[in-house]
Formats: C-alpha cells, sequence, structure tokens
C-alpha cells in the first residue's frame, strides 16, 4: 500500500469537503461525484481517502494516551496543548489535540459513509469480489474510527450516511451501548468479508485477522468497569467472545512472534509477521511525524540537527517517569532499546533511527504499529485471567515475552502483573492509557504514581476523567443538542 499512499493526501483533500460543524457531515460536491465512481480505479482511490484520515492516529495515541498516562511526567516551558492531558486538568475543551482527535475521526467515518454510499449507488462498475472487499474495508476503517472516538469521548452521535450540514445539527449523541451495538456490527461484517492477507502493493490494508483483532479488543473494552462513568467500560463480562477471536488469529498461523524485540520496529523490516494492523507512511510524499513526539528539542539542538522537531513545544521535556523506570529489571533489553538513557531527561526514542530520517524531523518513512501479534498474546492472558482458559497457558505468555526481553521466568502471573508486563512491553505505542481503564486501576494507578514520584504539577484523578470533554465548538453548534461529558468545563 505504501506505493499507493501518494493518492491519499490528494484525494481526501480533493473529493472530500469539510464544514464549519466539526461532524464534517457534508455530503461529496455533486460536481465532483457525478463524474466520478466511474471504475475500479475511482473505487480504490475512494477508499484510500478512508485510509487517509488514519494519519492522525499516532497523535492520538500518543498525546491523548501515552501522555495521559504514568510512564510520562512531562516538564513545560509554557502554556502547551498536551500540559492539561498530562495535568488531568478539567479545561480541556479547545485543547488541540482533542479538537483535532473528533474531527479527524468523524472526516474519516463521513468519508467511509461517502464510499459505502457510492457502491450502493454506483457499485455495479466492480466485480462481485471488489465490492464487497471495499465495502468490508470502509465499514473496517468507520468501526475502527467510532471506537477510538468512544474510547476518547464516550458517547457519541451515530451517523451511517453522509447528510446534509442541516442534518447533521439534529444528529444527538448516542448512548455508549448504542455505539458499541454499530461498531461490532461493522467489524463483524468486517472479519467475515475481508480477505486473510494480501500481496504487493496492497499490502497495510485491513484484513479479516485485523477485523477479528479490533473485535477482540473491543470485547475486552466493554468487559472493563464503568468507574461511574459513561466511558469505554461497561462491565458486559464479554471475555470469552474475545479469547475466541485472539485463539481465531493464533491459530490462523498467519502471524509470528519475532525472537528480536528491536526487529518489530526496524526501518528495514516493516509489515513484518509480527503486524497484524499498522497506518503506511513514507519519507517526504507521506512522512511520519511520531519518532519525534516525545522527544525534546533540546536533545535534537544538542545531536546538532536543526529542524528536527517542528511542533513548536520550545524546552518541554517528557520525562520517562521514575515510577517507570525503576520498574524495569537490569537484564531488560526493552529499556535500552525504548528509552533515551544517556541523557539528563530520559525519554522515548523507540522508532528513532537517524540514518533514516527525511527532510525534516517530521517526515520519517516508518509505520505505526496499531496491532501487533505480541498484544493478541497477552490480550489472549487477560483474558484467561479474567477466568476463561488454563491459568499455566497465562504464564507461558508471560514467559515468552519476558524471554524475548531477556528476563526470567516467572512462577506465576496475576492482573496486576500482567499489566506491568504490558507496560514495559509497549512503552512508546500508545496502549497505556487504555490499558490503565480497562484495568480498572487507572483512578488508584495515576494518584499513587503522583504521590510516590513527588510530582507536584499534575492535579488529582478522577473517574470523570476516564473519558475526555466534547470538544467546545460541538457543544456550542447547537444550543441543547450535547451535553458535555461529567467534571469539565
Amino acid at each position: 500500500m505504501k506505493r499507493a499512499a501518494y493518492l491519499l493526501l490528494l484525494f481526501a483533500t480533493t473529493v472530500f469537503s469539510s464544514c464549519t460543524k466539526q461532524l464534517d457531515q457534508y455530503p461529496v460536491s455533486n460536481t465532483t461525484t457525478d463524474n466520478f465512481y466511474t471504475n475500479s480505479n475511482d473505487f480504490l482511490q475512494a477508499i484510500n481517502g478512508v485510509y487517509s484520515k488514519l494519519k492522525d492516529y499516532p497523535s492520538q495515541s500518543l498525546w491523548l494516551s501515552e501522555m495521559r498516562s504514568d510512564n510520562i511526567a512531562a516538564v513545560s516551558d509554557g502554556n502547551r496543548d498536551w500540559q492539561g492531558i498530562n495535568d488531568f486538568s478539567p479545561n480541556l475543551t479547545t485543547t488541540g489535540f482533542i479538537v483535532t482527535a473528533w474531527s479527524n475521526n468523524f472526516n474519516g467515518i463521513f468519508n467511509a459513509n461517502s464510499v459505502l454510499d457510492a457502491l450502493t449507488n454506483k457499485g455495479s462498475v466492480l466485480t462481485d469480489s471488489l465490492r464487497t472487499r471495499i465495502s468490508a474495508e470502509a465499514r473496517y476503517l468507520r468501526a475502527f474510527y467510532y471506537f477510538q472516538s468512544l474510547r476518547l469521548y464516550g458517547k457519541l452521535p451515530v451517523v451511517d450516511k453522509p447528510l446534509t450540514a442541516t442534518e447533521v445539527a439534529a444528529v444527538p449523541r448516542s448512548s455508549v451501548e448504542e455505539v458499541y451495538t454499530f461498531i461490532i456490527s461493522d467489524l463483524e461484517y468486517a472479519a467475515a468479508n475481508l480477505p486473510s492477507s494480501y500481496t504487493g502493493a496492497d499490502v497495510g490494508r485491513a484484513t479479516s485477522y485485523a477485523a477479528k483483532g479490533i473485535l477482540g479488543l473491543v470485547y475486552l473494552t466493554r468487559s472493563g468497569p464503568t468507574y461511574s462513568v459513561e466511558g469505554p467500560g461497561r462491565d458486559s463480562n464479554e471475555y470469552d467472545k474475545a479469547l475466541a477471536l485472539f485463539n481465531e488469529i493464533i491459530s490462523s498461523n498467519q502471524y509470528q512472534f519475532l525472537a528480536d524485540y528491536a526487529s518489530i520496529f526496524s526501518y528495514t523490516n516493516e509489515n513484518n509477521k509480527e503486524v497484524i494492523f499498522d497506518i503506511q507512511f513514507m519519507s517526504s510524499s507521506n512522512g511520519a511525524g511520531f519518532p519525534s513526539f516525545l522527544v525534546p528539542v533540546a536533545y535534537w539542538t544538542g545531536q546538532g540537527i536543526s529542524n528536527a522537531y517542528g511542533n513548536g513545544y520550545g524546552a518541554s521535556n517528557f520525562n520517562i517517569s521514575k515510577n517507570l523506570l525503576a520498574s524495569y529489571d537490569a537484564t531488560d533489553i526493552r529499556k535500552a532499546f525504548n528509552i533515551q538513557l544517556s541523557y539528563s531527561n530520559p525519554f522515548v526514542k523507540k522508532y528513532i533511527d537517524y540514518s533514516k530520517r527525511g527532510t525534516s524531523g517530521t517526515d520519517w518513512p516508518i509505520n505505526y504499529i496499531v496491532l501487533r501479534y505480541t498484544d493478541i498474546l497477552l490480550m489472549k492472558a487477560e483474558c484467561i485471567l479474567h477466568g476463561q482458559g488454563t491459568h499455566s497457558d497465562a504464564v507461558d505468555i508471560v514467559n515468552k515475552v519476558r524471554n524475548r526481553a531477556g528476563l526470567a521466568p516467572v512462577a506465576d502471573v496475576t492482573l496486576e502483573s500482567l499489566f506491568e508486563e504490558r507496560r514495559k512491553e509497549f512503552l512508546g505505542e500508545g496502549l497505556r492509557w487504555n490499558d490503565l481503564v480497562r484495568s480498572g486501576n487507572a483512578i488508584t494507578t495515576i494518584n499513587n504514581w503522583v504521590a510516590s514520584d513527588g510530582i507536584t504539577t499534575i492535579g488529582k484523578a478522577e473517574n470523570n476523567f476516564v473519558i475526555y470533554p466534547v470538544p467546545a465548538v460541538e457543544i456550542s453548534a447547537k444550543a441543547g443538542l450535547y451535553v458535555q461529558n461529567p467534571g469539565y468545563y
């Protein structure tokens, strides 16, 4: 799919329009679409346009999950967009990352709806197999954007077709359960109708196993506690459903547990057998910025590299927390690979390879891994520890991961120790905050960490902060349509 990546931004800009209300559900221009969707290439460009909105996912994942967690104790030299996220501020309704995530995800949903609408009206130009595949890709991506948004904001407006601006203004937020029902339906369709793999330029597209993996994560997330908030956890106890999906992926033999941890993230080993779904980037026309996101500008300056960061965050430091640093065993190879230790303030350097840097610090030709095989294995262990399967299998999975990391085996595994293992395995991959929420320990873990590390800048975490606020622009778009999430102003 890398060869098609240059089409993404161009197509998303020229074919899919935007609007003043951030839901971005304006219809495609009639002038454009009347002469479009006349052949298979048009539809392939259109579905590439749906993938294009994935470019923002690394930003959401790192700034709204990794930054929110006990992995990062950031220090700012001013009022930065990420500061309130890290500090658990109740005043986040205009924070750029939160506003952009909402609009980007709903743009992705609109793009998916537009493709699905075109398939209904003009899909006869396609073969049956290609029409089904593109429909399954669109529904997978729509579910992906909705699931990410649900984890961020809780209740959401459910929109399954392109709408006019007037129609959008009348769509209220649906309950979390209703949103989950919509997501699950899309993922079930995608899992049943997507190919199991691709070759050539199509590598990187969603597969049936990617759909099963995300669906398993959906069931696992929904099974988590509610925190008395209408957020992602619903106490649904669907660990059996999640386990069945993870077992399907494992038994498929499509994926492998790579023996070398660093090779998973190598620039010369992209789309390797560990990767189940990733976001495709290539230098110059579609370069990635995420390798630089949590790296202080002063570090680049010290390396003699100018224009390496480009996000305007000045002298900010994205420090690895003392708590996390102390939790690593001395022989854990993941510590040295994931963290820049020979620096005054250790930070995440997981994706940095100077020899591969493009024209700037936002131009790295490396894919962002969304879901990998090790995650499937450890989520299977999580299901087992919630009463599914055989306990010794969970111990074997954790020891497999520990062995690759250069660590001695453990005799037993608990949910607490499993999430600690996940913390070190997935550092810098944007999973930690969602893991904490799913574990049921997000609030106590954050508050205990702040106290133990002696941090004075981070406010008290509360149940309401399990999700983020709805952006202020959405609340003000139509009086009374949306009610702000509790705890925010």
